[in-house]
């Protein structure tokens, strides 16, 4: 008689999801760490700390699928049993971000910089969400804000110790300077500006609900300008709005070929793929 192969270990299961997501196969590493994640809860020697990384890695797997949403939930999980966990509040702020939530964004990045002050993606992330809160609610933004937690000096210096911490290394916010170098060639002063103001036009088209004007707006500014991420990703919002989803794939797929991090263009990437299956399922077998 064969044997029978003996069940993985929680920490074989979590390592094969590293490895998992290292290699972009965020699809597997999901399924592993949610493996390890029963395999833990089952064990007699449950350490928070321990659940908490699974929870963690798991809500970046979530992360770069683009399900913001599952994110948000496991790393709600991951800092109930590991409070202020950096890695925990930086995927759950660029989760937040990419879900428009700017004001629990803006709150995440602040209380990841109490702890470590040097993290260079939530600097970027706190000024990204200061900009789209002033754009959003007028100067006084400040005050329409949850509190900001105090983060205790004891728990500060036992987290910079941490700071390396385990699992995978997922880049959550997306970081203007991390970007790759495009093979289209630059655009000229004037044809920034030009494009600059095309493409804030589009934004105050979507504003009104004008999402084909919008769309014109953003083709005509990255005619200009075709180095813009931002620009690729608002046309794919419009293209979702108007259910035009693989114009919606193009895009997200084009900002996501300069910036492999940038967040809105893998969740609105990963909502077109979604819609388009939907579609499919609708179609009877010929």
């Amino acid at each position: 008689m064969p044997q029978k192969q003996k069940p993985k270990s929680w920490t074989e299961l979590k390592q094969a999801g590293n490895e998992c997501f290292k290699t972009g196969q965020y699809g597997d590493a999901t399924s592993l760490y949610s493996q390890a994640i029963k395999e833990l809860e089952k064990s007699n020697k449950k350490n928070p700390e321990d659940l908490a990384i699974l929870y963690s890695n798991r809500a970046a797997s979530y992360l770069k699928d683009g399900n913001c949403s599952e994110c948000v939930k496991d790393c709600d999980t991951s800092l109930q049993l590991f409070p202020f966990n950096v890695k925990s509040l930086l995927r759950r702020a660029a989760a937040y971000e990419a879900l428009e939530r700017y004001r629990h964004a803006y709150i995440d990045y602040k209380t990841a910089l109490q702890i470590d002050c040097n993290i260079a993606a939530a600097h970027d992330g706190t000024n990204r969400m200061t900009k789209a809160l002033t754009e959003a609610d007028g100067p006084s933004w400040r005050e329409k804000l949850p509190p900001i937690p105090t983060v205790p000096l004891s728990v500060r210096e036992k987290l910079a110790q941490q700071a390396a911490g385990s699992g995978p290394k997922a880049n959550p916010a997306p970081q203007q300077n991390g970007i790759k170098k495009t093979d289209k060639p630059a655009p000229s002063d004037k044809d920034m500006k030009k494009a600059q103001a095309l493409k804030e036009e589009g934004n105050s088209l979507v504003k009104k609900g004008e999402h084909k004007k919008a769309i014109e707006k953003y083709s005509q500014s990255l005619k200009l300008n075709p180095n813009e991420i931002t620009t690729y990703t608002n046309r794919a919002l419009c293209y979702l709005s108007v259910k035009q989803y693989r114009d919606a794939v193009r895009d997200c797929s084009e900002a996501l070929r300069m910036d492999g991090g940038n967040v809105k263009a893998l969740y609105r990437r990963a909502q077109a793929h979604k819609e388009l299956k939907l579609e499919t399922s609708d179609q009877v077998d010929l």
